[in-house]
């Protein structure tokens, strides 16, 4: 290894051991675990290169959800690297962005490694403790991608915390969660139920091995208090290298839900582990 070769980072954080493994195929670019679990993958140099396929789906929803270009004010629950304020500060100059991340060395291992987002600020406090303090109709999007190691807190899958989620929206404001299941999708039913309380219109992005229970995979959820916007997301989620599946219609998402009851504060638990052998990192 050269001496200009970037080196692997590695720390103990709040909640594991951390690392950012340089990419050794694109420079600048860092892939970030907490305890050999993928967190996330940034490349400095090109923001808009989005390498897990979940972001990918999250950044098309994102480019729909307003005008072109047009600044958002987003909420981002779960930092990580900020691969997505990366995104929308790339894709639409002038966002104004808070990032909630509740892991204070990994918040800190991450602004010592790599430079600050334009316009965001990074708030490290639990995310629904944030968001309840946080003002009323203020956020145009908000993006959930908060794991407890390989799992969404449970205290996160509640109608109490969708009733935040939905009030820190605007009217009609969109609401992206991913969500990590498998067949026979319990923790998914029990979601769109619990999301359904505060959200009347629900949607859904997976890839078609995920949604025929071939495997465990991440299922990218959208809400919204109006209609959702997604003319031409289908397309796009069917251009990328692992093409995803769209599912918007009511009687497809009712059925997916099936007889799921929503989840409330105090019965709540944290959506299930994936399979050993799910991440492998080098």
């Amino acid at each position: 290894m050269s001496a200009s070769e970037p080196l692997p980072v590695r720390r103990l954080v709040d909640h594991g051991v951390a690392r950012l493994l340089p990419d050794v195929d694109r420079d600048r670019a860092w892939l970030l675990t907490v305890d050999e679990a993928p967190q996330s993958y940034v490349d400095l140099d090109a923001p808009t290169y989005l390498e897990f396929e979940y972001t990918r789906r999250m950044g098309h929803a994102l480019d729909l959800a307003a005008p072109e270009g047009a600044p958002l004010d987003a909420v981002h629950l779960g930092g990580g690297a900020l691969t997505l304020p990366r995104y929308l500060a790339a894709t639409r100059p002038g966002s104004r962005q808070d990032v909630v991340e509740a892991d204070r060395g990994l918040a800190a291992l991450v602004a010592e490694e790599f430079p600050a987002v334009p316009g965001a600020a990074v708030h490290v406090e639990d995310a629904r403790a944030w968001l309840e303090r946080a003002p009323e109709h203020s956020a145009d999007v908000l993006v959930a991608d908060v794991f407890g190691g390989s799992s969404v807190p449970g205290h996160l899958t509640t109608t109490g915390y969708a009733r935040e989620a939905a009030r820190v929206l605007r009217p009609g404001g969109l609401y992206l969660a991913n969500l990590a299941d498998s067949a026979p999708f319990a923790f998914l039913a029990a979601q769109l139920a619990t999301l359904g309380t505060a959200f009347p219109h629900l949607a859904l992005l997976a890839e078609p091995a995920v949604l025929r229970g071939r495997r465990f995979g991440n299922l990218v959820v959208l809400a919204s208090t109006a209609p959702l916007v997604t003319e031409g997301l289908a397309r796009r989620c069917a251009q990328d290298a692992f093409p995803a599946r769209l599912v918007d219609d009511p009687d497809a998402i009712g059925a997916l839900r099936g007889t799921a009851r929503p989840v409330h504060d105090g019965g709540s638990t944290p959506s299930p582990l994936p399979p050993g052998g799910t991440f492998q990192v080098g």
